[in-house]
């Protein structure tokens, strides 16, 4: 009795080892996924998908169930002789028509729900305009006048040169690294104006929950404010087709304490008044007509 009972304690064991969180963790479930992100909106678009996703699964379940059923049960190796009559049942089709509309109620409230609060771009506490330009970014902080323009850093544009003998492996965050990130406090509801000054951009950073894109001529508006315990660094990419040096084109987002934030905008109020001390800052000068494509494009010359 006991002989065969332990295989199956084995195998039940082995089975909730591999649903543990560190287990997942390990197997890289979580590059597959949809991140979750460190803001409200990322985490509310997160749990909508996951809602979809196990609806999507109990009606696999279902559907193929019945599937193998029939044709396990309902063989023609077992002497079953197709009912040639039934063309038409309308209890089932009432049925399979019900069912589905209640499911897509179920889904669609709560999808609307978080369509509307991504929509929702009131009472901002600090706005900041974005530009995208063939291949860079430029951030403008309305309310304080600090701007700054964003490319690939030096070290991914060195190694990704031509025969540059540079091994990509060696250097950190290869491609998705730059010269100046977006530096925004944590606890701060931040608007985003997106447009572009040539073609269409695609602003998107999968743990902020916003990807918005960039036209040339309009203004797009997107939202985050990243979780007061969430302060770190957050990776994204442009995500539109924008020419031969759109895979050169990354985004950055430090997310920084309210007080760190405050001292470093101050910093660069500071560098990039008129008359002020020439230093190395990431701000363009002030007025300064904006990079041609060659400019930005320096980066990404030789590829």
């Amino acid at each position: 009795m006991v002989q065969k009972i332990a295989p199956k304690l084995a195998a039940l064991t082995a089975l909730l080892v591999s649903l543990s969180p560190a287990a997942r963790a390990q197997s890289g479930w979580g590059e597959i996924n949809m991140p979750r992100g460190v803001t409200m909106i990322s985490q509310k678009i997160y749990d909508l998908h996951m809602l979809c996703f196990w609806v999507c699964v109990a009606i696999g379940i279902v559907v193929f169930g019945v599937m193998i059923y029939s044709m396990v049960v309902f063989r023609h190796s077992k002497g079953v002789v197709a009912d040639t009559t039934l063309v038409h049942n309308t209890r089932i089709e009432v049925i399979w028509t019900i069912i589905p509309v209640c499911i897509l109620i179920g889904v669609a409230v709560p999808a609307a729900r978080t369509l509307i609060q991504i929509s929702d771009t009131r009472n901002p506490e600090l706005t900041i305009k974005v530009i995208g330009y063939q291949w860079g970014w430029q951030y403008q902080y309305l309310e304080s006048g600090v701007s700054f323009f964003s490319k690939l850093d030096a070290r991914s544009n060195a190694a990704s040169q031509l025969d540059s003998g540079i091994d990509p492996n060696t250097v950190p965050n290869y491609l998705r690294d730059v010269d100046h990130p977006l530096v925004v406090p944590v606890g701060t509801k931040i608007l985003l104006l997106i447009t572009a000054d040539d073609v269409i951009h695609s602003w998107w950073v999968p743990d902020l929950g916003v990807k918005m894109d960039a036209i040339p001529g309009y203004i797009n508006e997107a939202w985050f404010a990243v979780d007061a315990d969430k302060a770190g660094v957050y990776r994204g990419q442009c995500t539109e087709l924008c020419g031969r040096g759109h895979a050169f084109m990354p985004i950055v987002v430090d997310a920084r304490s309210k007080a760190d934030f405050n001292a470093w905008l101050d910093s660069e109020e500071a560098a990039q008044k008129p008359g002020a001390p020439a230093q190395a800052t990431t701000a363009a000068p002030a007025g300064a007509a904006p990079p041609t494509p060659a400019q930005l494009a320096e980066a990404s010359a030789v590829r």
